[in-house]
């Protein structure tokens, strides 16, 4: 019971960062190009898992690294922090935070159709329920503005969060082979691989770090949205006896994000929202609720 209460902590304090990020990406663009905010949030992040594996005295599992292990880390740090970032900052650069973060909250849908493509599975029809009702969801998100409020939204803004979306369910499949390292030595190469192409790319990209509020935003998000809530989750995954749990109290973290939205931004919510978000969440808690009544 004890260690069920400290993964509960855990896990509500990687749920709280969650919440607030949206909200730091939107005031972070204010000031830095999106860009400049991956940038300094990616060193950022990187930064506190090296503190956090001295801490551990977790250094010499480096030594332990096969080469193919230290490649496969310079791979997936191409895609995240660097692509992924890149791509999900753009479209919160183009798109109010309450439609651009629940359309990347349906990563789990496109994770389970890449892997039955890339495993040569038949998706149970079962699962396509779930599927069609997140769907839904992203649709209703997307258009719902437009044709209720008569607001026009991006469509390269909603291709991009769709497409940041599939980058990190990539990531996932990527970063599966690497399942025999320590988590936050895997998150820690994956970042410093990713900062190393960043600052390559700082030479040809033009950058500007002399707003403030645009560094503390970015530093704020390389804490709460790359580095703390990972860190606690995974302790969290430790610690607990119902692992399923933890995962599904994750989804609680766009919802509270929605009324941060309001409170800190100013966005007025729309309904289609809500009930886009809720669609969403419901298909991907649908899908893992048949999976384990069929096996």
């Amino acid at each position: 019971m004890k260690e069920n209460s400290k993964a509960l902590l855990f896990t509500a304090i990687a749920v709280a960062s969650w919440s607030t990020v949206a909200s730091a990406f939107k005031i972070g663009l204010r000031h830095y190009s999106y860009f400049e905010l991956i940038l300094v949030s990616a060193i950022t992040a990187m930064l506190i898992f090296a503190l956090v594996i001295t801490f551990q005295g977790k250094w010499h599992l480096l030594k332990k690294l096969t080469k193919k292990e230290v490649g496969s880390y310079a791979f997936t740090g191409l895609l995240n922090p660097a692509f992924y970032y890149l791509i999900l900052f753009k479209s919160y650069d183009l798109l109010p935070a309450q439609i651009a973060q629940p359309i990347n909250y349906f990563w789990p849908i496109l994770l389970a159709i890449l892997l039955a493509v890339i495993e040569k599975k038949r998706i149970p029809a079962f699962k396509f329920i779930g599927m069609v009702i997140s769907f839904g969801g992203v649709i209703l998100i997307s258009v719902g503005p437009e044709s209720i409020a008569g607001i026009q939204l991006s469509k390269t803004g909603i291709f991009l969060a769709f497409f940041s979306a599939f980058l990190w369910a990539t990531f996932w499949i990527v970063n599966r082979r690497n399942k025999n390292v320590d988590g936050v030595l895997g998150l820690f190469l994956s970042f410093m691989f990713g900062s190393v192409y960043l600052l390559i790319g700082a030479f040809f990209v033009p950058v500007s770090l002399g707003s403030w509020q645009g560094l503390l935003s970015s530093v704020y998000v390389g804490m709460f949205e790359m580095a703390v809530p990972f860190i606690f989750f995974g302790l969290a995954l430790q610690k607990t006896s119902n692992p399923a749990l933890t995962n599904q109290l994750c989804y609680l973290s766009p919802f509270i994000s929605l009324f941060i939205i309001h409170a800190v931004l100013g966005e007025t919510i729309f309904f289609t929202t809500y009930v886009g978000l809720f669609l969403i969440v419901f298909g991907i808690l649908l899908n893992e609720f048949l999976s384990k009544r069929k096996t």
